[in-house]
């Protein structure tokens, strides 16, 4: 039977609008671009975080001047999140049951890239930026004293850069922010993975605050860890009537950490380990009905690390029977050993040398070689390369340590092992000081760190342009995560679902001093940058 003629035109529509359907999509999800486009829309990005230099300015200041620590980024988290909302991020707060945490999302389709960085600070290192010697804007108060008031400025402007790109452009993807909320007390990023927030992540990128300008890739050579708290409960006495009536909850905080002093002689080299007395009691006529004791257990393997726990448990157990006391022990925070993407890291370093090195000027290079002797510098650090100034030369990629004897902990190593990621060391402080201390704030709200968040959003710009136009590259990257990285290690988390995080820490410290901290808040609607609402002459040095 012959099909009458408009039948034949409207089949032929028909298969033609599918075909053109067919097409959009194929192209949408395996799209190619060639490398003149890739090159167009690189240069395209750097100009744009070029344009955006007052806005990072701007952000590290404002999140220098709030110095919350971790649990208590409330004023941090509502003023990046209300610029993500502005630029039409989709934001869900709270995630993880963590008051200050979110997740921002922008765009459609793959690949789903994510991008971090930690928003806490340190105790008792509230400092003036720009200063050469101790002189806190709050006596007492927390401040930036290793720098994470900068990593979001460096990540929310190279995400709204490449966020333009991908809208005049038609560019398929999705941008993920989110923030590494109590990082110091590793407490938020093994929580985030075990809530589900980043299983249909592609690739991470994550950067951190430095001296230097790089991204390694393998295992780091740092520590996985299990932040604990250890509490004890006995019954209190007189201390001076009838003692012999009490059950003391000091001493068995005591008799712990003397146990596991003794322990130490028996543990390998790389093992860091230390504790903190939370409660040690009211007063000295009262003999401490309730102590606790914080414990750090650091090592470079997950089984070394859970060995660690473990033992600290059966001490602590012991510690209990000898006083004839109660304990209970909640974990605080955890973290893996770190390993770090091979072909993302790559493509990061060679972005990192188009970048190259802040122009630093004599004043920049005065205020470092001030703090640095200040800080008593050593003249060169553990890879025997000098200390003098800001840094200008950008080392070379490496890979996986051949052997540490240990060190720190990020907690960002545990979503490195759940998704492929990278860790960009922006050169946005001084060289050679001591870290955790008032001294690493001197420059966090200064042209140096101002230099070198700008330099660190254009890297992480480029990259994030090489993973939405380079397919090949994001299959590199899980074929190294799934056949390299985790083909004989497989993550354990050490929390469970019965495990919630602990908000509660940090809040009476924050409460305590907030209401002072608040005088000294930035207001970029008055001045040009936080130096010159603090009246600071720039670089401030000490007296000769």
């Amino acid at each position: 039977m012959r099909m009458p003629p408009l039948q034949k035109v409207y089949t032929l529509l028909f298969f033609l609008f599918n075909t053109m359907i067919f097409s959009s999509l194929t192209a949408q999800s395996g799209k190619t671009y060639d490398s003149v486009l890739i090159e167009k829309l690189k240069t395209q990005a750097l100009q744009s975080v070029d344009g955006r230099q007052k806005s990072i300015q701007e952000m590290v200041d404002m999140v220098f001047s709030f110095g919350e620590l971790g649990f208590q980024e409330f004023e941090t988290s509502n003023y990046l999140t209300g610029i993500l909302q502005k630029n039409g991020f989709a934001v869900e707060k709270g995630i993880s049951g963590i008051p200050t945490a979110w997740m921002a999302k922008w765009g459609n389709g793959s690949p789903v890239i994510a991008l971090g960085s930690d928003i806490d600070c340190i105790p008792k290192a509230s400092q003036k930026p720009g200063v050469a010697y101790k002189a806190p804007l709050v006596e007492g108060a927390p401040g930036h004293g290793e720098g994470h008031n900068s990593g979001q400025a460096v990540i929310i402007a190279a995400a709204l850069a490449v966020k333009e790109l991908m809208q005049k452009n038609n560019l398929p993807g999705t941008l993920v922010i989110w923030p590494g909320v109590a990082e110091e007390l590793v407490a938020s990023k093994a929580w985030y993975i075990r809530d589900g927030y980043f299983n249909n992540i592609d690739a991470c990128i994550f950067t951190h605050v430095s001296g230097d300008f790089g991204s390694d890739y393998g295992d780091n050579g740092g520590n996985g860890l299990v932040s604990v708290q250890f509490s004890f409960e006995g019954d209190a006495a007189h201390a001076a009537g009838s003692p012999w009536r009490a059950k003391s909850a000091l001493d068995a905080v005591e008799l712990m950490n003397t146990g596991w002093n003794f322990k130490r002689e028996h543990l390998k080299p790389t093992q860091r380990s230390h504790y903190v007395i939370t409660d040690g009691g009211d007063q000295p006529n009262v003999v401490p009905s309730k102590a606790s004791v914080w414990y750090y257990f650091r090592e470079r393997t997950y089984t070394d690390i859970k060995n660690m726990f473990e033992s600290g448990i059966k001490i602590a157990n012991g510690a209990a029977a000898m006083t004839d006391t109660k304990m209970t022990y909640q974990i605080l925070g955890t973290a893996w050993p770190g390993h770090f993407n091979k072909p993302m890291g790559e493509a990061m370093h060679a972005n990192i040398m188009r970048v190259g090195m802040p122009k630093w000027d004599e004043a920049d290079q005065q205020l470092a070689r001030a703090a640095q002797k200040l800080m008593e510098a050593p003249a060169k650090n553990l890879q025997g390369e000098p200390i003098n100034g800001l840094n200008s030369i950008i080392k070379p990629l490496k890979g996986s340590v051949p052997f540490s004897w240990g060190g720190g902990s990020d907690d960002i190593a545990d979503i490195s092992w759940n998704v492929p990621t990278i860790v960009l060391r922006y050169p946005a402080n001084i060289p050679g000081l001591k870290g955790h201390h008032w001294g690493d704030a001197i420059a966090m709200a200064t042209p140096i760190a101002h230099k070198g968040c700008v330099a660190g959003a254009k890297a992480t710009a480029l990259t994030l342009v090489d993973l939405l136009t380079k397919p090949q590259l994001l299959k590199e990257a899980k074929q190294y995560f799934t056949e390299v990285q985790t083909k004989d290690v497989q993550y354990i988390p050490f929390i469970s679902e019965k495990d919630p995080a602990p908000n509660h820490l940090n809040k009476e410290i924050m409460d305590r001093y907030r209401p002072e901290m608040k005088k000294y808040y930035y207001d970029p609607s008055k001045y040009k940058t936080y130096l010159e609402q603090l009246g600071i002459q720039y670089p401030t040095l000490p007296k000769q």
